[in-house]
């Protein structure tokens, strides 16, 4: 990879020729140049990254005075921002990280950068100055990791974990010519911060009754899977769901990269391994999965099934690890089940398309649906209870749906309409302690519907 990052991670660049840069871009090329020759670097690696910037910044401002620089203070401390920025930090990339609104970086080639904030993808107006820069950038974020990513190994996927840049840590995924084509690209996305069900009920991605009928479910031990697009919020809610798990029981999580902060103290998080350079030693979520099983878990949460793993996960769900969740990548609940099914079907087991389909209506009990709308909003769509056993085809009974034509209390666009609960799954909440929370009936009691079949509520 061109560029040479110092000693201290401060770049020694080698002299800038100039050409296509702007003024302000060889003002911050000249002012970096005459940092590296104004401070001692080993000195400077003594310090941590607060320290170290605190120091440039000081140095910075007198270099900018001496220097006969006239420029407002807010420019002054722009500037000095900026060259620093690029010194030891990430660049063009530092104050989007700094920004919380923030969840996902994507860079297709330097001169092209995206943010995504509340949902919504847009191009930022700055971008590096060069591929050169982007890619010293590059290997600066991959090689805090041990990971490295050339011409020779040109992807790499890797987990950034929580520091002062990063405070939520963060999966990072790059991909360089000749494999992509409009140059380095490079895809950041930012962990989400832990949500409370209350901050999302707040937001109204669900609604109160419908929160108290899953924390009834995970009490009791029910088997749940939360299904969606990609970033509709599915990690979020796994990680909002957990928090009804008893503080007393024994939980493993099991991801590609570790997401989930579960609040419980006897948590074993585990994550899998990339290949090495000679394509040898990864450690797949399957491995995981059979692994965990030795470990005496109370309940079992895979981040994500997306393989033959899903065997795996459905054999032990129905083989005393109940109450276990995961996420699946689908469109719908009737879907979440297909594809759970045909990921089963990728294990190297051997096992008849119908014993699949009765693995399935013996493990799983609730699926949850989660969207991302076109202005950004994630929203609980759907919550539907599994009644079909055996070699039945599924049959999924709606406990919930979001309907945006159905208006609210306060007379607003949009409502939960509640629907009669399945009288199997209201008589396993009671059968473990759990009772059916206000705004519920039992199917076949006394209740109003609506001419959708259900209960409609804001």
């Amino acid at each position: 990879m061109s560029g040479y990052r110092g000693f201290a991670g401060v770049d020694s660049a080698g002299p800038d020729t100039g050409a296509g840069e702007t003024s302000d871009e060889l003002l911050v090329g000249r002012l970096k140049r005459l940092l590296l020759e104004e401070v001692d670097l080993h000195e400077l690696g003594r310090l941590d990254e607060s320290q170290r910037r605190t120091r440039l910044e000081r140095v910075l401002n007198h270099l900018v005075s001496t220097e006969g620089i006239i420029l407002s203070t807010r420019e002054r401390t722009s500037l000095v921002r900026r060259v620093v920025d690029e010194a030891v930090g990430l660049g063009v990339l530092e104050p989007i990280l700094a920004d919380p609104a923030v969840s996902e970086i994507m860079i297709n080639g330097h001169d092209t950068v995206y943010v995504e904030r509340f949902g919504v993808l847009e191009r930022i107006p700055s971008g590096f100055t060069s591929n050169e820069q982007l890619l010293q950038t590059i290997d600066r974020i991959v090689s805090t990791v041990n990971r490295r990513v050339d011409e020779s190994s040109p992807m790499v996927d890797a987990r950034l974990p929580p520091d002062t840049r990063l405070p939520r840590g963060a999966r990072v995924n790059v991909v360089l010519p000749p494999l992509s084509l409009r140059g380095p690209t490079v895809t950041i996305r930012l962990f989400p911060r832990r949500y409370g069900m209350d901050e999302l009920v707040q937001r109204g991605a669900i609604d109160q009754p419908t929160v108290e009928l899953l924390a009834a479910a995970v009490r009791a031990r029910l088997n749940i899977v939360v299904s969606g697009g990609t970033a509709s919020g599915k990690t979020t809610m796994l990680n909002a769901l957990s928090a009804f798990i008893p503080e007393r029981e024994r939980i493993v999580t099991i991801e590609d990269a570790a997401e989930l902060a579960l609040v419980q103290e006897h948590v074993v998080q585990m994550e899998t391994r990339p290949p090495n350079v000679e394509g040898r030693g990864a450690v797949t979520i399957r491995d995981l999965v059979r692994n965990a099983l030795r470990m005496r878990p109370d309940r079992i949460v895979v981040g994500e099934c997306r393989g033959g793993e899903a065997l795996d996960m459905l054999q032990a769900m129905n083989t005393g690890h109940e109450g276990s969740l995961t996420t699946v990548h689908a469109n719908t609940t009737d879907d979440a089940l297909s594809r759970l099914e045909t990921m089963a079907s990728m294990s190297e087991v051997e096992v008849p398309f119908q014993a699949l389909r009765e693995q399935v209506n013996s493990s799983i009990d609730l699926v949850l649906q989660l969207v991302r709308t076109a202005d950004g909003t994630r929203r609980v769509v759907e919550v539907s209870y599994l009644s079909s056993r055996r070699r039945e085809e599924f049959a999924l009974n709606r406990l919930v749906h979001w309907d945006p034509r159905t208006l609210g209390r306060s007379g607003t666009p949009g409502a939960f309409v509640r629907h009669p609960v399945h009288p199997a799954l209201a008589a396993r909440l009671q059968e473990r302690g759990q009772s059916l929370p206000d705004g519920f009936v039992r199917a076949g009691g006394s209740h109003e519907l609506d001419a959708g079949g259900g209960v409609s509520w804001s």
